[in-house]
């Protein structure tokens, strides 16, 4: 887990080595174990380095390959890094590390860029082609690992967050009406390759991008499960062939099985380290599985890690009696953790400075909280992110479960979209109003494409794919990077991912959600645990904002900056200040933090109207 950036010109001079360079040292906190930069001709690489795998100099970044003329940068993890690299030692390839770095690079020079269909893993990468002047840059299928991307005529630069690209200047930081539609339609999730701002894309997951050294550029997207009943060809059916205990079709035994089998080899890849591997324990169903599975493998002592807040508007701020379930239960060397209300507010600036995009999710902070002190015991953990996009679930689901696929987009956007499309209207001022509902064009095009059997599996497919990633994997990512923490989320394998996408609707929706993930887990987790009501990362005091909190956002809205910009319209901003908790979104978020949130975020990044 690292920070990559680079650049590479179009126009005949020699990469901006500086630039690079502060790019690189924007991203201090995601690699606190070393720095590197590396430039040739029109090209230039940077990277921090966070010691997970190959702890020694040798697996220090950029790295080149100078007999093949080859030289990468590398953020993430393959945790299949040994096996490749038995495979790569046959074809007569030498290592001069143990490092999974090195293990892409061979790959790349041994299988091109199709590499990336061989790697299990989370990663970002940008490797350069001495000999063509080529650069290609990779995002792993879940969009785990992020990758930022700006371009004008003369370069191009990357990195793996957004600060770091403006830290290396250059960049058009006007608001992207677009991505403010669906900031403020689409629950907050902004798709790829659309940011906030103008001047600044991402590379969509599952993508390779190939980019020429006169500037033309192709992307490739190498992966995509199939939302659809398994068939004699597809693969991993002979994965369930072989659980499968009658003859016929697959059973719901079949396929609590086949997850449970998946879901154990997850867990087991994710282990894969030179320091000690953590996990980020609520006490819901999801991380107590990892735990379980983890015991059942044998780990001994496991550090677990629990966060808390304080009540606040009558709701409660922690679940640890659940969490001190599961930690008794198996045993963990287990760190609860409850955080005072007087460091929330200050923290709650921290979490916002380490955003890369807006992120309204109160979990940000609980995840920053939780992060800084995980990362004082290790620098690996496991997360149960990902389970309820997998497995459905979450409560919007069962609704879309008998729509018809015609009219799939219209009841999605009736249960999460925050508000309708013509609200805005309320909300923004005029400048910055599309004429048209970007978002429910967006959702209809991705929804009616072929490849899903049903409206939910179209839905589900859609929310792995797109709001998965731009949501919680982000959150999680940047929160935990904040402190050179590197998180691991087994519920993302995409073999896992792969088989959930293939089984049945009606099995996931099962048992009020995610039923067949519960029936795995029954008789390696506790029964309480596997039967207790849907809880979430509790931060009251966002949910409930009042004083101080109350305070920071009236001063975010009514900023000079603010003012200037001009985004919300100033009879909204007082309406929703003197009540700030009577205005929900859909699913119950506070509409004064939303809007609160993109102006705090945006003059942290130093954004200017």
């Amino acid at each position: 887990m690292c920070g990559l950036s680079g650049e590479i010109r179009f126009d005949g001079r020699a990469a901006d080595a500086a630039a690079v360079e502060r790019m690189t040292a924007a991203m201090a906190a995601r690699g606190p174990d070393g720095t590197g930069l590396w430039s040739l001709g029109p090209v230039a690489l940077g990277h921090r380095r966070l010691k997970i795998i190959d702890l020694s100099e040798r697996g220090a970044q950029p790295i080149t390959d100078p007999e093949a003329g080859l030289t990468a940068v590398f953020n993430g993890c393959l945790y299949n890094y040994r096996e490749l690299r038995e495979v790569l030692l046959a074809e007569g390839h030498r290592f001069h590390s143990t490092s999974d770095t090195e293990v892409l690079l061979k790959a790349y020079r041994h299988w091109g860029p199709r590499c990336v269909a061989r790697f299990a893993g989370m990663f970002a990468f940008a490797v350069a082609e001495r000999d063509t002047g080529r650069l290609v840059l990779g995002r792993d299928r879940l969009g785990i690992k992020p990758l930022y991307v700006t371009r004008d005529a003369a370069r191009l630069r990357f990195a793996s967050t957004l600060p770091a690209l403006l830290a290396g200047g250059g960049v058009a930081t006007d608001i992207d009406r677009v991505a403010l539609h669906h900031y403020m339609t689409f629950h907050s999730v902004v798709p790829p390759p659309r940011t906030i701002l103008t001047g600044v894309e991402k590379l969509p997951p599952a993508t390779v991008r190939t980019i020429e050294a006169d500037g033309a550029t192709r992307d490739e997207r190498y992966w995509s499960p199939p939302f659809a009943r398994p068939r004699d060809d597809t693969p991993l059916a002979g994965q369930l062939d072989m659980l499968q205990t009658t003859p016929g079709p697959f059973t719901a035994d079949d396929w609590r099985d086949a997850v449970r089998e998946a879901l154990r080899v997850a867990v087991r890849r994710r282990m894969v380290a030179d320091v000690p591997v953590g996990v980020l324990l609520s006490g819901g169903l999801d991380s107590s599985l990892i735990v379980a599975l983890l015991a059942e493998e044998g780990q001994r002592d496991l550090a677990t890690f629990s966060v808390g807040f304080h009540a606040a508007g009558g709701e409660s701020g922690d679940e640890f009696a659940y969490s001190d379930l599961v930690a008794g239960h198996f045993g963990t060397a287990h760190h609860k953790i409850m955080v005072d209300d007087a460091r929330l507010l200050p923290a709650l600036g921290d979490a916002v400075a380490a955003m890369s995009e807006p992120m309204v999710s109160h979990d940000c902070v609980a995840f920053h909280l939780l992060s800084q002190e995980v990362s004082r015991h290790v620098k690996v953990v496991q997360s149960g992110q990902g389970a309820d996009e997998v497995f459905a679930g979450y409560d919007w689901y069962p609704p879309l479960a008998d729509v018809p696929r015609d009219g799939a987009a219209e009841a999605y956007a009736g249960v999460f979209f925050d508000r309708p499309h013509e609200d805005l209207g309320e909300i923004l001022e005029p400048e910055y109003l599309l004429g048209h509902d970007a978002s429910a064009a967006f959702v209809r095009d991705h929804l009616a494409a072929p490849g899903a059997d049903t409206a939910l599996d179209a839905v589900l497919r859609l929310d792995t794919g797109v709001m998965l990633p731009d949501d919680p994997v982000k959150r999680v990512d940047n929160m935990t990077m904040a402190f050179g923490l590197e998180a691991r989320t087994p519920f993302l394998d995409h073999e896992l991912v792969e088989l959930a996408a293939m089984c049945p609707p009606e099995l996931k929706l099962a048992s009020g959600g995610k039923g067949v993930l519960k029936a795995a887990a029954r008789g390696l987790v506790p029964d309480a645990v596997i039967d207790r009501p849907k809880g979430y990362f509790p931060v009251p005091a966002i949910r409930h904002i009042h004083g101080p909190f109350l305070e920071m956002v009236r001063d975010a809205l009514t900023a000079p900056e603010a003012r200037a910009r001009g985004l919300f319209r100033p009879a909204m901003v007082e309406k929703l200040l003197a009540a700030p908790d009577e205005h929900r979104t859909t699913l119950g978020a506070n509409a004064l933090w939303q809007l609160g949130l993109l102006e705090l975020w945006l003059q942290a990044r130093g954004v200017r109207p």
